[in-house]
């Protein structure tokens, strides 16, 4: 493997079902890689396998050119990481703990944590213990970019954010990838990873099931269309003529490909149609497919 993090038949096995198996995946430099799954899918377990927290019983990790076993400190060198769980040291303030990091990274030159503070709407004066979830989560998104390292791993970091924080958030991690950083995320907001990830990989009872590139997501070659005809026999006979689509009831799904666009339209003009609208796939269609199930605009974790 040639990716700046390789992670390579990890397992770590806590029993009864518990834990990761098999995992394997490459992560180029320079790249978003999301990672998603629901509660108790093994998100954390890689993360913290990634960092050399935990020892794998199996299986091999790579990160730029160091295995976390044996040179976990060395890796923190290179890798910012912001944990799913923030549990900060006594200290009094926001600002005595990002002045505490700043020397732990060698960080003499303020301009770009300011930055972030102003971008997050952040007053690190408060007092540490008292913040908020989104006042601890944005010092430790503070604490993270300050280091300016080449790779960031995040744990849920918009966990606690209101929805105009995120999206300042996201805008940080687009500035993030534009410097050359390679970013692993996990996530549980779809829309968020849809948006800001190159890839997407899928993990369920600590099994990889599945990773999607997201520019192909976008860029889906077929069209998918929600059609609602008058009767279920009107969109029986649709479906007959077309060969493809699904019914349920008179509402009909279709993916077409760009060469049979002419044909549909040309087919429902026979017909009496209450309802079409263009249905692209999304994230969450994917997740849920993959699933075999039906969920919310968010995974809960």
């Amino acid at each position: 493997m040639s990716g700046i993090i390789k992670v390579d038949h990890l397992t770590k096995d806590y029993g009864e079902g518990r834990g990761i198996f098999d995992i394997s995946f490459e992560i180029e430099e320079g790249e978003i890689y999301g990672y998603i799954g629901t509660n108790g899918s093994g998100k954390t377990t890689t993360i913290r396998n990634m960092l050399g927290f935990v020892f794998p019983d199996e299986g091999e990790i790579e990160i730029a050119g160091l295995n976390p076993v044996t040179s976990s400190a060395d890796l923190m060198q290179k890798v910012s990481y912001i944990p799913g769980e923030i549990a900060f040291p006594n200290l009094p303030t926001g600002t005595a703990f990002l002045k505490l990091q700043a020397e732990y990274n060698g960080v003499t030159d303020f301009t770009y944590m300011n930055y972030v503070i102003k971008k997050l709407d952040l007053d690190p004066t408060a007092n540490l213990k008292r913040m908020s979830k989104g006042m601890k989560q944005k010092t430790a998104i503070v604490a993270a970019l300050m280091g300016d390292k080449d790779i960031l791993i995040l744990d849920e970091p918009t966990t606690g954010l209101d929805p105009l924080m995120r999206d300042n958030f996201l805008d940080l991690m687009r500035s993030e990838k534009e410097k050359g950083k390679t970013i692993f995320m996990s996530g549980h907001i779809f829309e968020e990873m849809e948006d800001i990830c190159d890839r997407v990989a899928m993990i369920r009872d600590g099994h990889l099931i599945s990773t999607l590139d997201m520019y192909s997501l976008r860029h889906d070659t077929d069209r998918n269309f929600d059609i609602t005809f008058d009767s279920l026999a009107s969109a029986a006979e649709f479906i007959k003529k077309m060969g493809r689509g699904k019914a349920e009831g008179p509402a009909v799904h279709i993916a077409i490909p760009p060469d049979g666009i002419d044909k549909m339209f040309k087919t429902l003009a026979n017909y009496s149609v209450t309802q079409l609208r263009e249905a692209n796939i999304t994230l969450q269609d994917a997740f849920m497919k993959e699933y075999g199930s039906d969920g919310n605009n968010e995974i809960l974790l």
